[in-house]
């Protein structure tokens, strides 16, 4: 299921918009194809998911677990464990060397799998019908995302649009996205996958 969540925090996340270059379209179609695709890698855990982790043969080591809003999750025996931001099998890898400190058993196989997707979220914001945050269980693209906005409205200029991404903390970069092109196809490659904190600004 997914759905929109309203929150008065949602303009935050143009927050690089205010400190950066104003929001012109300049079209390089080299960066397209080079942008991440999170379709292509292994998920990435992020705070609110759901992990079912079994360690086989010692029930009373595996569990659910809720990553909590610090990035964290509490397992038997071996306490906090930092997830957020790590792929399940750096997970995995993390959680068989901390429990190599309390069990010796060297067969003991440790499985690490995502039960609940709920850390996949992204803005959408400006001229559109429904700006807000919005999540989903699986990955959505620039013009599916605009769809669950309702679209551009009247005033928007769907030739500038800016695709804003976090590549790390503190640091923003603006991806113009012409939507126009991407309706008529003929540029598809600009209807990138939004990675989770993304914002989607329409002018």
């Amino acid at each position: 299921m997914r759905g929109v969540l309203f929150s008065a925090t949602a303009g935050l996340a143009l927050a690089a918009l205010s400190a950066g270059c104003s929001p012109t379209y300049v079209y390089n179609p080299a960066n397209y194809a080079k942008e991440h695709d999170p379709r292509l890698h292994e998920y990435v855990i992020g705070v609110g998911d759901q992990l079912r982790i079994n360690v086989w043969r010692m029930g009373d080591l595996s569990s659910d677990a809720l990553v909590r809003a610090d990035g964290v999750i509490t397992m038997p025996l071996i306490g906090d464990v930092r997830v957020a931001g790590s792929t399940p099998t750096q997970v995995r890898d993390e959680l068989k060397k901390r429990l190599s400190e309390f069990v010796k058993d060297e067969t003991a196989v440790i499985t690490v799998a995502v039960t609940g997707i709920n850390s996949y979220r992204f803005v959408v914001s400006g001229n559109v019908a429904r700006a807000g945050i919005y999540a989903s269980n699986y990955y959505v693209s620039v013009s599916e995302a605009l769809a669950l906005a309702g679209g551009p409205n009247q005033f928007a200029s769907t030739d500038q649009i800016l695709l804003i991404r976090m590549d790390r903390p503190g640091k923003f970069r603006q991806i113009p996205i012409n939507y126009d092109d991407i309706a008529s196809r003929e540029r598809p490659e600009q209807d990138l996958v939004l990675k989770a904190g993304d914002t989607v600004f329409v002018p």
